[in-house]
């Protein structure tokens, strides 16, 4: 927290990568690796939704972290015997103390764990998904969407910044604020960055193109939580995402989207923030709305044209370990 009251958040992670040519030490390599998430992480949801949508379930497995955790990690408590059944760790820290014993940061999803060694790899979520979409292409699906296609990056880029500083970022600043100055600042730059977004999407499918790209998936994932949490909790309340048209049809376009809305899970994204974060909401408890079933109304967004895979295909339905309830 900066002395300004301005929520700073800590951006250095493990920016090993894994790449086809090993360049750093991992090459990519079917079934050597374990993607860790956790359904409540906006962050980690992102990567769900990238291998989800390329297809990459069968060369990269991955591991369900609970939705809460205390001051040392995230936690397997929602796997048997409270381990994960590959890795055989309680903790995720467990990973990260294995690479660097005295790792000196929080210990973050998504991360990529090196099975043979136990090891964590990286956990750069920025880079994760675009390397996803790259070094690991010739583990593709058929039919796989080209996310971060290659004429499309500059603009890509341009948007996700824009985005990570004012909405992705922008809503834990209004949370975590700790000045009133520092808040509204914060909250200001929320709702005109939700303004030129809508401004954007009224009259175009999606954020870059004509096609899902990363720049929609990032977005989605905090949008997805935005009427759950981050509207109360996080005193983002000018208006709800039900409230703006345009982001409300565009958000529920993509959750109806296979691999989007399968990879949502309202119960734990609830938990994690309302349990967790105690400094904002100290008895802990948990709200039971808002309702669910709006998310599976019509959008009218398929007017706009665009085409959410391009020539490519959808993905197929989830592993039967990694599905999800759907909005009732």
């Amino acid at each position: 927290m900066a002395d300004d009251g301005d929520y700073k958040r800590d951006q250095n992670y493990i920016t090993t990568r894994i790449t086809a040519d090993g360049r750093d030490g991992y090459p990519v390599e079917p079934g050597r690796y374990r993607l860790v998430i956790a359904r409540a992480c906006p962050w980690a949801n992102r990567a769900a939704i990238v291998r989800r949508l390329l297809g990459l379930e069968d060369v990269l497995s991955m591991g369900i972290a609970g939705p809460v955790h205390d001051e040392r990690s995230w936690t397997f408590d929602l796997d048997p015997g409270g381990k994960d059944p590959v890795l055989g760790i309680e903790r995720l820290q467990e990973a990260f103390f294995k690479r660097d014993p005295e790792y000196p940061r929080g210990i973050t999803v998504p991360a990529i764990v090196d099975i043979p060694t136990g090891q964590v790899v990286t956990n750069d979520f920025n880079q994760i998904t675009i390397d996803m979409s790259g070094e690991w292409a010739k583990y593709h699906r058929p039919g796989a969407p080209a996310l971060y296609p290659e004429h499309l990056r500059d603009e890509i880029d341009e948007v996700n910044a824009k985005v990570f500083a004012d909405v992705n970022n922008g809503v834990y600043r209004c949370g975590f604020a700790s000045t009133q100055e520092a808040y509204e600042a914060a909250y200001e730059r929320l709702f005109a960055r939700l303004d030129w977004l809508s401004d954007r999407l009224a009259n175009q499918r999606y954020l870059v193109g004509d096609t899902i790209t990363e720049a929609d998936i990032r977005l989605f994932t905090t949008l997805a939580r935005f009427d759950a949490v981050y509207h109360g909790h996080f005193k983002c309340n000018r208006q709800k995402l039900a409230e703006m048209p345009v982001l409300w049809a565009y958000v529920r376009d993509l959750f109806q989207t296979p691999g989007f809305g399968d990879t949502i899970h309202f119960p734990q994204i609830k938990e994690h923030y309302y349990v967790v974060h105690r400094t904002i909401n100290p008895t802990g408890i948990v709200p039971v709305g808002p309702d669910e079933s709006g998310w599976l109304t019509p959008h009218g967004r398929e007017e706009l044209g665009g085409k959410p895979f391009g020539d490519g295909t959808p993905p197929g339905p989830p592993l039967d370990a990694e599905r999800v309830p759907s909005p009732a």
